[in-house]
């Protein structure tokens, strides 16, 4: 199914935007893993709506309810099933759009795929909630990784014209946990502040704006992947683009290497301060050949202005072929890539704990 992702480590993510309730299914946890609730609470508030005047006005606690998988606050063995209860949802805001289909938007193409039958009430299973049970099993990912020396963190890079600076060549947990602390999750506190101004000029004039996140990995061991097919940006890159609004994704240098030359391109081997191998630069993003090679796994998305906003747009009527208006109505974020940050640390810490675990680790 397509709301199914992984391999050793199975997540499925269940529900809609306003349905009862949203959750997710983790089959292939290892067994006798402590979950630390607290901290898992901690992680999916960064990415709760309703907070601050650059996020949706939607007010959810996003608590998960475990219904199974974990007992005395250990893993089981058995399949890990949470779920979030959905409770401040306002239909009625949504139901023009089902002759109406938004522009940029998953109306139309689910209303012809399934007949009319989507729920499609808060974007349904499209909308970016749908990202809040993803959290719950990144976040547990996460956990484990971390006792096993290997951290993932990520940033906000730039909204519209305004950008933060680049993670350092290797990244360390304390700048992660750093980040991970502050209201508005980028590098440079004054880059954030006029990101923020961005988005609110947007909002105020009923519109939205776009923006990248810049996430990494470090501790990874060398020789986790596979060639070809099954590499390790292969891996990430069918699971970032779960997230909706994704549409761009590079590794490394990415796009900038095509205006390179070899020698400008090329990260040099060299031996590093431990006496391990290394290279000079990470043009490659950590990864050759689709196998990790020892520096950080680091990659950036790109996320497109939310859909949804307040101005007049074209669009058409299904039920009386014409071309029509609309004005999008309910709560809708002006800007999703700051909430989206940690959503792409959960998918990347899913990604790594699966190729961990096939390959016995």
């Amino acid at each position: 199914m397509s709301s199914e992702i992984g391999k050793r480590l199975k997540i499925s993510v269940f529900g809609q935007s306003h349905g009862k309730a949203i959750g997710v299914n983790i089959d292939g946890l290892p067994s006798g893993e402590p979950i630390d609730m607290e901290e898992l609470m901690r992680f999916m508030e960064r990415r709760r709506p309703g907070k601050d005047a650059v996020s949706s006005a939607r007010r959810e606690t996003d608590v998960p309810i475990f219904l199974s998988g974990l007992h005395d606050g250990l893993t089981c063995a058995s399949p890990l099933c949470a779920i979030i209860e959905n409770n401040d949802t306002r239909s009625a805001d949504y139901f023009e759009l089902y002759d109406t289909p938004r522009p940029s938007h998953a109306d139309y193409t689910a209303r012809v795929k399934w007949g009319g039958a989507a729920d499609m009430r808060g974007g349904g299973h499209f909308s970016g909630r749908m990202t809040a049970p993803l959290c719950i099993a990144g976040g547990i990912a996460k956990q484990i990784l971390n006792r096993r020396g290997i951290f993932i963190g990520a940033h906000l890079a730039s909204v519209g014209t305004v950008s933060d600076s680049l993670f350092p060549l290797r990244p360390e947990k304390q700048l992660f946990d750093e980040i991970a602390l502050k209201a508005f999750p980028v590098i440079e506190d004054e880059k954030g502040r006029l990101m923020q101004e961005a988005i609110l000029e947007a909002a105020a004039s009923s519109d939205s704006v776009g923006g990248t996140i810049e996430c990494a990995a470090v501790g990874l061991p060398v020789g986790l992947g596979e060639p070809m097919f099954d590499g390790i940006e292969n891996r990430i890159a069918a699971t970032v683009f779960g997230i909706p609004a994704v549409k761009g994704i590079e590794f490394g240098a990415g796009f900038a290497c095509t205006a390179m030359k070899g020698s400008e391109c090329n990260d040099p081997f060299c031996i590093d301060e431990r006496g391990a191998i290394a290279t000079e630069t990470n043009n490659s993003g950590g990864i050759l050949g689709g196998i990790s090679n020892s520096m950080p796994l680091v990659f950036r998305v790109a996320i497109k202005p939310t859909p949804s906003i307040g101005r007049e747009q074209k669009t058409v009527s299904l039920s009386r072929m014409e071309q029509t208006q609309i004005v999008i109505k309910g709560r809708h974020d002006p800007c999703i890539a700051h909430r989206a940050v940690p959503v792409l640390e959960a998918v990347t810490a899913i990604v790594i704990l699966d190729l961990l675990l096939e390959e016995g680790m």
